[in-house]
């Protein structure tokens, strides 16, 4: 055990207590048991990276589990692209991958059971009956008229249920509990439905479905899970748990909630997320500006940023809101330390380096990382014609701008200090292009006395790769979508400005070989990435991971 993990959280604290109790015979059995109805998202990464780390931690082990119990809205796309999402986390569950699908039969012969024991009934009413009936926070429910059903009725009905003599929603099968408990999930919940739906994994084999809240605290019992391991929103649903573990005589599997992850600026229900991919609001599960982790990747956020925003917000049960910034602050700081550098424009100004040959053409070393030099250097084209930002001249510069102006002087980043002597300007009245000079002392270190505040980045117009850049913000324009004045349509939230897309970006030509998988600083605008499923090879397409620094502020106002 590493006794270190012990007094993080009370999760571990509580687990520690166990094993050095002997519990479970001092062993931790966790599991991440997603429904296989959407992509996973950032609170999932949540999820994921507590019941793996503290089944590691504890020299356990952490099962992967798939709770398919509804065929409806299952697919195996997603279940293949929680497997990715997992593993691209960092995580690995070896052979113990398992689906509430796998004990459909255990399932329903412990409902069999229940019925014997005269603990379940088969009730006739419809889904809006069943609600009618079910009572208030305030008020107790309504038995059911065929509550009193005999066994011998109960179990014929079962089995005609299973043998598809009924169609979806004409009968279901209820736990018999207590319809006035204080507890709404306690009053007869339904434990199966009729759905004449093949299911990805069984097929045809099976028209009755079990319900999540009666497969899920099986299926932990059945795995031998020590440490079941929720989101608070499942606190009222324990005890439903471990009466069925109860009754059926099952190991008993604990479970224990903590909060879960409120993010700001995004929404983390499937639901709504599915919403923003049917209605095309987004371009899919994997839209750069989606909280999911597919869309994460594709943006180009690393793992191990997601770990350590994971980290440091730690296990509680006091429900918060966190901020973006801080997930972008880990994603920041991860890639300052791994991103190698790189120049690109991404809105170029043309500028004509009057005193320097046409036909001349030099090469400037430059780091990959200035505080990494075990990342090596790259050589940088310097010619008569560069390109550099249109934000980097300005016709009247104010007294702080330190950039470029006329008959102001600029370095260029690894390069030389340059002039502006003339600008050309297009019949329109726009600028066309800056004629400069530059002065050859100044490249390497300044002389004596030179001084020039102003350093910029620039591509030579010869050798610059022609890119697309995508320029992603936040996809709602507030904290907390639908919780103000669109509370009927949180839809209205949105950020009409969560994508820019420019056209004719340069770039140096060491980003011809970027991959996906590989972050850039584009110096002085950001991190960036390879799109690779609008990349092209005659067109690379970047999407901007992070800015520099959180710029959320000034965008507000």
């Amino acid at each position: 055990m590493n006794t270190e993990a012990a007094g993080k959280d009370f999760i571990r604290q509580i687990i520690a207590t166990d094993v050095g109790a002997g519990k479970n015979a001092g062993q931790v059995i966790t599991r991440f048991p997603p429904e296989p109805n959407g992509f996973l998202h950032i609170g999932h990464a949540k999820a994921i990276c507590l019941n793996f780390n503290v089944a590691q931690e504890f020299g356990g082990r952490c099962h992967l589990r798939f709770d398919d119990t509804n065929p409806v809205k299952e697919e195996v796309l997603y279940a293949d692209a929680i497997r990715d999402d997992v593993a691209w986390l960092g995580f690995s569950w070896g052979k113990h991958e398992f689906y509430a699908s796998d004990y459909f039969d255990d399932l329903y012969h412990m409902a069999l059971k229940l019925i014997e024991a005269g603990l379940a009934y088969i009730d006739d009413l419809s889904a809006e009956q069943i609600r009618a009936l079910r009572g208030t926070l305030t008020e107790p429910g309504q038995n059911s008229p065929h509550r009193d059903r005999s066994v011998k009725e109960n179990l014929e009905l079962f089995q005609r249920m299973r043998a598809g003599e009924f169609g979806n929603g004409e009968r279901v099968l209820r736990a018999k509990i207590d319809m006035s408990s204080p507890n709404m999930n306690m009053r007869d919940p339904v434990m199966y439905r009729i759905l004449h739906t093949p299911h990805h994994r069984t097929g045809d084999t099976w028209c009755i479905y079990p319900m999540y809240d009666f497969a899920h605290g099986q299926s932990d019992a059945l795995e031998g899970i020590t440490h079941s391991l929720c989101t608070l929103e499942f606190a009222d649903h324990r005890p439903l748990y471990d009466w069925f573990i109860e009754k059926l005589e099952l190991h008993q599997s604990r479970q224990f909630e903590y909060s879960r992850l409120n993010l700001g600026y995004t929404v983390l229900s499937k639901r709504k997320l599915q919403e923003l991919v049917s209605n095309a609001v987004v371009s899919g599960w994997d839209d750069p500006r989606m909280p999911t982790l597919a869309g994460m990747r594709r943006r180009g956020f690393p793992p191990q940023a997601l770990r350590k925003f994971c980290a440091r917000i730690g296990i509680s049960k006091n429900d918060s809101w966190i901020d973006m910034s801080i997930l972008e602050d880990c994603v920041r700081d991860e890639l300052n330390e791994t991103a190698p550098r790189a120049m690109c424009v991404l809105r170029p100004l043309k500028v004509v380096i009057t005193d320097y040959p046409e036909d001349k053409q030099e090469e400037f070393a430059a780091p990959n990382h200035p505080q990494q030099p075990e990342m090596g250097e790259r050589n940088i084209q310097f010619t008569r014609e560069l390109f550099i930002e249109q934000d980097d001249f300005m016709l009247e510069p104010p007294s702080k701008f330190f950039r470029l102006g006329p008959g102001r002087e600029v370095r260029l980043r690894n390069g030389y200090v340059i002039k502006c002597e003339e600008v050309v300007y297009n019949d329109d009245g726009s600028i066309k292009e800056l004629r400069c000079t530059h002065d050859p002392a100044t490249l390497g270190a300044a002389p004596e006395g030179r001084k020039v505040k102003g350093v910029i980045h620039w591509v030579s117009a010869a050798h610059a790769v022609k890119i697309r850049v995508h320029l992603y913000d936040r996809l709602f324009q507030v904290e907390t979508p639908g919780a103000g004045a669109h509370a009927e349509n949180w839809l209205e939230d949105l950020n009409p400005d969560s994508i820019e897309t420019l056209e004719g970006c340069l770039a140096e030509p060491c980003i011809s070989e970027a991959t996906p998988a590989q972050a850039y600083q584009f110096e002085r605008c950001g991190y960036f990435c390879l799109d690779a499923h609008q990349s092209t090879a005659e067109l690379p397409v970047f999407n901007r991971t992070v800015t520099l620094r959180d710029s959320w502020v000034k965008v507000n106002k």
